[in-house]
Order: C-alpha cells, then structure tokens, then sequence
C-alpha cells in the first residue's frame, strides 16, 4: 500500500511515519507539509499537494481543518482515496467533505482509536437505560497545545448519546457564570489542557445512588497511527461514499 503523508512533520505525522516504517505491506512515497524541511525524511516531502508526482494508494491526513479544500480537490482529481483524521472541522468544511464523497472514498473520525469506538457503541447501548434516572456529563484531557475545545472525540461521544436519545438533550458547554439549576436535559461537556496528556475521554452517568463512569485514556499517540494505518487498509478499493471507524470495526 502506498501511501501519501499529509501533514507528515507535526507530531502525529511523525508518529504515522515511525509506524509505516515498521509495517512490510506499507510504505510512504511522499509527503506534504507547510513546513517540508522542518525534519529530515527518508521520502520526499513537497509544501503542497499540487507538487505531488508520486502516484499513492491511499492519502492519511494529519494536518489542519484549514487544509480541507486542497485536501479534496487532489483527491477528487487523482481518485485518491482519502483518511481525514483532523479534527476541528466547521459544519460547511463537513458538508464539502460530504459532496466530494460522491466522487471518492473517503474515511473521517475525529479520534482513530479503536477503543474510543468501541466505546461510541457502548454509550449508544447504555445510555437509553440509565437517561431517565442519570444525569450524563461529558469530561475530556488533553495537551496544553490543542487548539480546538472541546474536542472532536468528545462532540463525537456527545452525539452517538443524543442519537441514541432521540437528539432530546441539549449540549452545555461549561458552566461559568451560570447559576441555574442543571436541567435534565442538559448534557455537561467540560474540556480540561493542561501538560502533555496525550487524551482522556470520560463519560460519567450520575444516579442518586450510584454513578457509573466509561473512560478511555490513550497512553501514546502510537493508538492513533495504527487506526489510521488500519483505515486506509479497508479504504483503498471501496466505493466512493463517506466512511467512519464503525465500518471499520463492523468489517474487520
């Protein structure tokens, strides 16, 4: 499988790289980067898609919402299917990324963890039991350096609740200033930065006896670079359409 790096210098592009060099059936013919000489790679590595002369199997993207655009027009010219794992992404960014789904594969998920969608499945099962008695609160961690609150994987979690709840909640955001009472429709999401967590995700359904919490936490980023590696496995020879990580999971 060939592969095509976008964002190959940030930090989890350098981790996708060490994970593709110790992985036979894969390789990485080229990267891209906003900053292409800012580490030395053993492939070449262009400041923009458009300067790209290798031929790839599959693009894995680990750069910045605001790179979308070029994202897709390569892939929709090359038929190059596409692992967006950026996250941040506005609701008219989603909507492109729909469109060009027509056209090409594409696979996006705001965490690329196979534990985190697994427990996407778990909180759907769970949360129309205990919704009536139990408040549900969302608590995420993560580095000082992440731009975007709260996260992705978080927004992520707080859907696949509301969907299993008939989208009946109602999401807050913090409670700074607020002095109302919490009501029962309120689903808390609360992001906390702080050193180099590498990310945490927390879902606590308090009862009033009891509270019951379901918590992943990623110990290295290395999680994050095997489901991407595992994505672009299943991505490469399927139908254009737009893909998560359960269809990952529900084929493999």
């Amino acid at each position: 499988m060939r592969v095509l790096l976008h964002g190959c210098n940030g930090k989890m592009g350098q981790v996708m790289t060490r994970i593709l060099a110790q992985t036979p059936d894969a390789e990485i013919v080229c990267g891209v980067d906003v900053a292409p000489d800012k580490v030395k790679n053993s492939y070449p590595v262009y400041d923009s898609l458009s300067q790209v002369k290798e031929t790839p199997d599959v693009v894995i993207d680990f750069s910045h919402h605001s790179a979308l655009d070029a994202l897709l027009d390569y892939g929709t010219s090359r038929k190059v299917p596409l692992v967006i794992c950026t996250t941040g992404f506005t609701p008219d960014e989603r909507q492109r990324m729909v469109e060009a789904s027509r056209v090409i594969p594409i696979l996006n998920s705001a965490n690329m963890s196979l534990g985190i969608n697994l427990i996407l499945s778990l909180v759907k099962q769970v949360a129309p039991i205990l919704a009536e008695s139990f408040d549900i609160e969302i608590i995420e961690k993560h580095h000082n350096q992440k731009a975007d609150s709260p996260s992705g994987t978080a927004l992520m979690i707080a859907d696949a609740i509301n969907s299993s709840l008939g989208n009946r909640l109602k999401f807050t955001y913090g409670r700074h200033s607020k002095t109302a009472r919490r009501e029962p429709v309120e689903l808390g999401i609360h992001a906390i930065r702080g050193g180099a967590i590498v990310g945490e995700h927390t879902v606590i359904f308090a009862g009033q006896g009891e509270v019951i919490e379901i918590t992943h936490s990623a110990i290295s980023r290395d999680v994050f670079a095997y489901g991407a590696l595992r994505a672009a496995r299943f991505l490469v020879g399927k139908a254009p359409g737009l893909y998560g990580m359960d269809d990952v999971l529900r084929v493999n």
